[in-house]
């Protein structure tokens, strides 16, 4: 690593008590066993070592792991009332027509009688009709490969969670 400062939010969350620190980790991913890996490879040099960690905890993370961190996640198209966090994320789904947002109730409802769990996507930057592709895609795989995309998608959800909480002023 070349730089010898470590930025302000990640010398921050560094520097936070041990409850707190769980808290911060908790909110962006549900999972106990990744908080606790995160939170006992602190302190962090540099931002790329936090996603490095995120990373290689969620690789380790059992089904019911994975299980626990899909319980903190709304469905697609229904955000969490009064959390900033899932409707941000889920801007793409805000415009929708209503045929849209049935569609997509429908299919999330299909997705969870399948596989057992809400319908996961990485849905920054996504529009409803690529979550809506996704989900009609992703229906038909079998719950062993549905379950790896699922690791992948909250991966890319945890490193972006995980960017607001390191690069907060």
């Amino acid at each position: 690593m070349t730089s010898t400062s470590t930025p302000p939010g990640l010398a921050r969350f560094n520097a936070l008590e041990e409850h707190a620190a769980f808290t911060a980790l908790h909110e962006a991913c549900a999972s106990t066993a990744w908080a606790k890996r995160l939170l006992a490879a602190r302190p962090y040099g540099a931002p790329e070592d936090l996603y490095a960690a995120s990373d290689a905890a969620m690789a380790e993370l059992t089904a019911t792991d994975l299980e626990e961190a899909m319980a903190g996640h709304p469905p697609i198209g229904r955000p969490k009332p009064g959390d900033p966090t899932s409707s941000r994320e889920q801007r793409g789904m805000a415009g929708a027509s209503e045929d849209l947002k049935a569609e997509m109730l429908e299919l999330n409802l299909a997705y969870q009688e399948k596989f057992g769990h809400v319908f996961l996507i990485c849905a920054t930057g996504r529009t409803g009709e690529q979550m809506r592709d996704a989900v009609k895609e992703r229906i038909g795989n079998a719950p062993e490969q549905e379950r790896e995309i699922v690791r992948t998608e909250l991966g890319k959800i945890n490193r972006i969670r995980l960017a607001r909480l390191v690069d907060e002023d």
